[in-house]
């Protein structure tokens, strides 16, 4: 067996932080581990980092990436190489002068070796591109990459297989299988790699970061069609590591800064213009690969960046002012994380504003955190700053983030990192006092979980959020206790932290963004302890919506997809214990009118049997939902409609989302208002205020939606009444076609079932002549055209309803006077000692099947 050991460490500053040794090196055992022989032949004096790969045809055959302690970056092959063994380690040959095999992924990582399982002179490099030599090495072709590089971490060959190869990189991973001709995406992973997150005030809002590798992004947080899809993001500009800044004023003009660089992006023509207030680095114009870019809370023109100096403009990057002196600390000596393995002149590293807080309270309070272990205050713009450092701050301690508070200006939050110096514990401060005193509010945090974001609820004193290397935390306390707020979350990196009117967004490394929807019970949670009363929390604003407008063949569930926000609003109670009578949850409009009411003993709508018969995959079908009435936290969802209609079949549209499809046809969309909200448990009545109010985007006219809703009230009573008429009728014919009596029974069971069958339209049809089947068809048409957006009914819509109002008015008499003699129809046959015919039977299925398309 072989062990590569590797002698490094890293600087608690960004960049030429890595530190190498050469106590490392290349090792053999050939007894299991016993002993061990370090294997130097032809490879460097200098060896400090070396990766290697076995040829599993020809075990003595072993390929090696190699590098040295000599400073390189990854654009330079200085000290790297790719070497080869024929002889198990024994001895070994540079086999190439092509530096490309061998460059460091990303300026870091030293590039992975695989070969072929059955071909020893075929390997493959895992570097910035992927690349492949067929002549054990000695030349190289790419295989898969792109300007820029991938940067690809890891690869594996099937054993079995070698046309099947699965390659690892900084966006995800990719399968080919046939040998790197094509490639599957890793656009279907949500894999992004975020540092910082923001929003852009659009609506739907849009969420923006920038990610590692892939560019920035800006992706809205719901989809017009049902689900949030590809056609939902671009790019903004935005280098990685850095912020992304919507401008207040115009959100389709997006900044972002990273690596040396502010740019500013139109959404209008796709370009970035930079407008970076320091365009040469040196001694007195550092930056680090993530800059703060903010803009003000109290004026939307100004916008700050951070560098080693805090700068601001008004004028949108056109003109920069810098307005704080090198906030950086003096060269404080190595740390001791990097011990002895420092280069000359690595003493001279010094820090930069890592981040910023900025006052919503008052527009000349700003702070200022170091990367390498600062806090500064300024109350008057900039012009004078003060050092209010936590005592307990040592060199290199990398303030992370800032966040003045939303309620006193002298109250802020500092989260801070000293991972880099090989400390994980958590460190999270507050000052209640300008920074003249600070406290720790990390008690109840994991001892293992360094803290890269803090923020404060916007709405509710005291209550804060925390992001750390591994979970999010939530405080009710103002960080006196500290919560788990996990739930469905992967354990990944926590970057940065956003909160947006009632949502909490966490942008992660590696595992994209994630939004919790709604955090209105947080707000209203006031203790951590156990909860004994049952509690309606009262529900944040819902918009009325429509569902989706996508109105053609639904995205395949194995395309990227993300579940939009719930729609409707979002009703939130707790039970202390299971209710032992049926719970009632009532919607209520402004004039006390029932608009809707959900009971924990209604059946589940579709049922079981229902579901086995739908024709398409019930990955389609939003799953069936009863108010719970156990014990505990729920949340429940009111769509904002009255309740559905009757009809004779129930379908789904094909503005499909998947696990989301609703059965329809639903009910009509409340308007926009005030309602109230009922909770009934075991007799007691809970009520809490909603308001829905109507999508910003649509523009009707004063009134169009009452003329919509009052329209599509009255087709909803037509189309359950003839639908009501229509599932009696076809189950009365079936019933009549059982019946055999005799003499005048079987007379005027005839003449019934004649007028039965005209109603129906199973006779000869007559010139002029309204059947039931056919009206209640067009009924159900027309109020899906009536309802599927948000506008005034059309002179058409209003025509045809009246029409098919009076068309009903004339069948619902026919059908009234039928159901009236049947009366002496069915004491006819009960003398005849047959069963009578009964309206309240369903129709057999086949019937029923007819209306399905």
């Amino acid at each position: 067996m072989y062990a590569a050991l590797w002698q490094s460490r890293l600087g608690p500053w960004e960049d030429k932080n890595e530190f190498q040794g050469t106590a490392g090196g290349l090792f053999k055992s050939s007894d299991g581990g016993a002993t061990w022989k370090r294997l130097t032949a032809g490879l460097p004096a200098n060896l400090s980092q070396i990766n290697i790969a076995i040829a599993p045809s020809a075990p003595r055959r072993l390929y090696a990436t190699a590098g040295t302690d000599e400073p390189g970056d990854y654009s330079s092959a200085a000290g790297l190489g790719v070497f080869r063994s024929d002889d198990a380690g024994e001895s070994w040959l540079r086999i190439t002068s092509d530096p490309r095999p061998a460059l460091r992924i990303g300026g870091g990582d030293l590039p992975v070796l695989r070969v072929d399982p059955s071909n020893p002179d075929v390997v493959y490099s895992a570097s910035l591109v992927t690349m492949k030599s067929s002549d054990g090495g000695r030349t190289w072709l790419s295989l898969r990459g792109a300007p820029g590089g991938d940067d690809y971490q890891n690869l594996w060959i099937n054993p079995n297989d070698s046309r099947i190869i699965a390659l690892v990189s900084d966006q995800g991973a990719l399968v080919t299988l046939n040998g790197g001709q094509s490639w599957s995406s890793w656009f279907n992973q949500p894999t992004a790699q975020l540092f910082h997150v923001s929003v852009a005030p659009t609506f739907p809002y849009r969420v923006c970061a920038a990610q590692q590798e892939s560019g920035s992004v800006c992706i809205a947080s719901r989809g017009n069609d049902g689900e949030i899809t590809d056609r939902d993001w671009h790019p903004v500009g935005a280098i990685e590591y850095g912020y992304v800044a919507p401008d207040p004023l115009d959100p389709d003009v997006i900044y972002g800064a990273g690596r040396n660089e502010v740019s500013k992006f139109h959404r209008s023509t796709g370009q970035a213009q930079n407008v970076t207030p320091i365009p040469v680095r040196g001694p007195d114009a550092r930056v680090d690969r993530t800059e703060p870019l903010l803009f003000s809370p109290l004026d939307p023109h100004t916008l700050y960046y951070g560098a080693n100096r805090l700068y601001k403009t008004g004028d949108g990057g056109a003109t920069w002012q810098a307005i704080s002196p090198d906030l950086a600390r003096e060269p404080s000596g190595i740390p001791a994380s990097v011990g002895a393995l420092h280069r000359p002149g690595a003493e001279l590293q010094r820090g930069v504003i890592y981040a910023l807080g900025l006052s919503p309270r008052n527009i000349d309070t700003l702070w200022a955190g170091t990367d390498d272990g600062l806090v500064w205050l300024t109350t008057d713009g900039g012009a004078h700053w003060s050092d209010v450092t936590p005592p307990a701050l040592t060199p290199w301690s990398k303030v992370t983030q800032i966040e003045a508070s939303h309620f006193d200006a002298g109250t802020a939050y500092v989260s801070v990192s000293r991972m880099r110096i090989d400390d994980l514990r958590p460190y999270l401060y507050r000052t209640v006092d300008d920074g003249r005193t600070w406290q720790s509010i990390a008690g109840g945090l994991p001892p293992d979980a360094p803290v890269n974001a803090v923020r404060e609820d916007p709405r509710r004193r005291g209550l804060l959020f925390a992001a750390t290397e591994s979970a999010v935390w939530t405080s009710s306390d103002d960080g006196e206790h500290w919560e788990s707020l996990q739930l469905n979350l992967p354990h990944t990196s926590m970057r940065d932290l956003w909160i947006h009117d009632d949502d909490l967004i966490v942008a992660t490394h590696g595992r994209s963004i994630w939004i919790l929807d709604d955090i209105s019970r947080l707000r209203q949670l006031t203790t951590v302890a156990p909860m004994h009363e049952v509690v309606l929390f009262r529900p944040a604003d819902a918009y009325r919506m429509q569902r989706s407008t996508w109105s053609d063949t639904p995205l395949p569930p194995d395309e990227p997809l993300a579940a939009n926000p719930p729609a409707g609003a979002v009703i939130e109670f707790f039970l202390p214990h299971d209710a032992r009578r049926a719970v009632m949850l009532e919607v209520l409009d402004s004039g006390n009118g029932l608009v809707r009411r959900f009971r924990s003993d209604d059946p589940a709508q579709p049922d079981a049997e229902q579901l086995a018969r739908e024709l398409i995959p019930q990955y389609w079908i939003k799953p069936p939902r009863v108010l719970p009435a156990q014990g505990g936290m729920h949340r429940w969802v009111w769509d904002l409609r009255y309740a559905a209609p009757l009809a004779t079949t129930r379908g789904y549209p094909i503005s499909a989302v998947p696990h989301a499809t609703p059965q329809g046809p639903e009910g009509p969309l409340a308007l926009p208002g005030r309602y109230l909200v009922r909770l009934t448990v075991e007799g007691r009545r809970f009520e809490a205020p909603l308001t829905v109010k109507a999508d910003p985007r649509v523009r009707v006219p004063p009134g169009a939606l009452e003329d919509q809703l009052r329209l599509a009230t009255e087709l909803a009573r037509l189309l359950s009444e003839s639908s009501r008429a229509l599932l009696a009728a076809r189950s009365e014919q079936a019933q009549l076609k059982s019946l055999a009596p005799a003499g005048a029974t079987a007379a005027a069971l005839q003449a019934w079932g004649t007028r039965l069958a005209e109603l129906l339209g199973s006779s000869d049809k007559k010139e002029g002549e309204i059947l039931l089947p056919a009206l209640q068809e067009r009924i159900a048409t027309l109020y899906a055209e009536v309802t599927r957006s948000d506008a005034a009914p059309t002179a058409a819509q209003l025509g045809a309803a009246a029409t098919a109002q009076r068309e009903f008015t004339g069948i619902a008499g026919s059908w009234q006077q039928l159901q009236a003699d049947l009366a002496a129809l069915n004491a006819a046959l009960r003398a005849a000692k047959l069963a009578p015919i009964r309206a309240d039977l369903p129709p057999p299925r086949d019937l029923n099947a007819a209306d399905q398309e």
